[in-house]
């Protein structure tokens, strides 16, 4: 299998993010969890991206990790590898945006990389090096309190500089807005300078389409599915994809089986969906507190949601607010804390698959990650989008047999995200 495009993402729903944004712009493509295993048989597909857990561990994880997956990637044809981080640059001054970035730099031959979380279409983007969200700065954003990385700090060339040990530059709008032949000549001028890592401004798609076409005659790009976006269609355009073009057929096959939806996520529109769930099928809400206690909580949401599930849909939901989970954090640390949410969604998301769910919609970054790796699934292919950034996805290898997925990042979907997942799961 040669692929064209390699990504290495930092986080699973992030990945099934970029998955789905590279799918819809025309290239077949694959989710990985981790480096696959040689005995999976993957499809033939254009594009491969590795799905990660390195957003919140320590920087030589993360570059450990992705040195790794950049080494498979290229091993098997890639010649542009995307780095994808969220869309909110969620990091702290240690890393790992910069230092990942970096590293990828140096394995390529050490070129300068563009780098933008930028992505319109969800109302991310990026003026003179700062990040909006919804025409807010993100650091006067709801999104700025992530409770494992918050940001408080819109200026991304400030905020890379911190965690690079190299200089950082900017291409401003008015460069990009010139086309790619004026990015290039600014890409000229830092690779001059010694600049590794250089900050993109980009307020719509073809902004983003001008980057991609730089970007692809470089080995190594890092953004979110915006900058995914751009790639895949500059791919289309180069006429380098021989195929029809990507599908969703086979991923959207029915698999029946019950269904059920575990949330973790702690953000204002998961709180908000899992209230107007509630009006349609039975909702549990966990105590964060008791989960950090013991295993009695978990005892309790498996027979709770085993006494209710041939019924219907359940959900079982460990999402607090954002002054319960700083209160928890206080008490009990925030690895801790983290750590035994993300521990307790997954035993109850496989206890269910036990109990013959198939179809599994799951809400947060940390417990779609938790959630897959205890499952144990290698692979995915990727189905129609839900919502934005949200495919359907079908499992590839998987030792229960087939399943439907949606991993679903805190902030993503409308209000009625969990009903129209499971509308679209059969």
């Amino acid at each position: 299998m040669a692929i064209l495009l390699g990504s290495i993402a930092d986080d699973y729903t992030g990945a099934s993010d970029l998955a789905n944004t590279l799918t819809k712009n025309g290239l077949r493509t694959v989710q990985t969890v981790g480096i696959p295993d040689p005995s999976l048989a993957l499809p033939d597909v254009d594009a491969v991206v590795i799905s990660l857990k390195i957003r919140s561990v320590p920087a030589s994880d993360a570059v450990a990790a992705a040195a790794s997956a950049e080494q498979w990637l290229r091993q098997r044809g890639a010649g542009h590898v995307l780095y994808k981080i969220c869309s909110t640059f969620d990091s702290t001054d240690a890393g790992n945006i910069g230092p990942v970035t970096e590293a990828l730099s140096e394995a390529a031959g050490g070129d300068v990389v563009l780098v933008t979380p930028a992505f319109p279409e969800t109302g991310r983007t990026v003026y003179l090096g700062h990040l909006f969200v919804g025409g807010q700065p993100l650091n006067e954003s709801p999104l700025k309190d992530h409770p494992l990385n918050p940001m408080h700090d819109a200026n991304l060339v400030r905020v890379l500089t911190r965690q690079s040990r190299n200089a950082v530059g900017l291409i401003d709008l008015t460069t990009i807005a010139a086309g790619p032949g004026a990015v290039k000549m600014r890409l000229d001028s830092f690779r001059t300078a010694g600049v590794t890592a250089v900050i993109a401004d980009a307020i719509f798609e073809h902004d983003l389409e001008t980057l991609g076409e730089v970007a692809l005659e470089t080995p190594v790009s890092t953004g979110a599915s915006g900058l995914g976006l751009g790639l895949a269609r500059a791919l289309v355009r180069s006429g380098r994809i021989s195929s029809g073009g990507a599908t969703t057929a086979d991923a959207i096959r029915p698999v029946g089986g019950l269904s059920a939806i575990v949330a973790g996520s702690c953000s204002k529109a998961t709180l908000h969906q899992l209230d107007v769930a509630e009006r349609s099928m039975p909702v549990l809400r966990l105590d964060p507190e008791r989960l950090l206690a013991g295993p009695d909580e978990i005892a309790t949401a498996i027979s709770w949601a085993g006494d209710r599930i041939s019924a219907g849909p359940v959900v079982v939901a460990a999402s607090a607010a954002p002054e319960t989970v700083s209160r928890l954090q206080s008490l009990y640390g925030r690895e801790a804390s983290g750590h035994a949410i993300e521990t307790a969604t997954s035993i109850i998301a496989a206890e269910l698959v036990e109990r013959g769910v198939r179809r599994l919609v799951v809400a947060g970054g940390e417990t779609s990650g938790a959630a897959v790796d205890r499952l144990a699934i290698p692979a995915f292919l990727i189905g129609p989008e839900i919502a934005p950034g949200v495919p359907v996805l079908r499992t590839i290898g998987n030792a229960q047999g087939d399943m439907l997925l949606a991993l679903k990042s805190g902030n993503f979907g409308g209000e009625d995200f969990f009903t129209a997942a499971l509308a679209m799961m059969r």
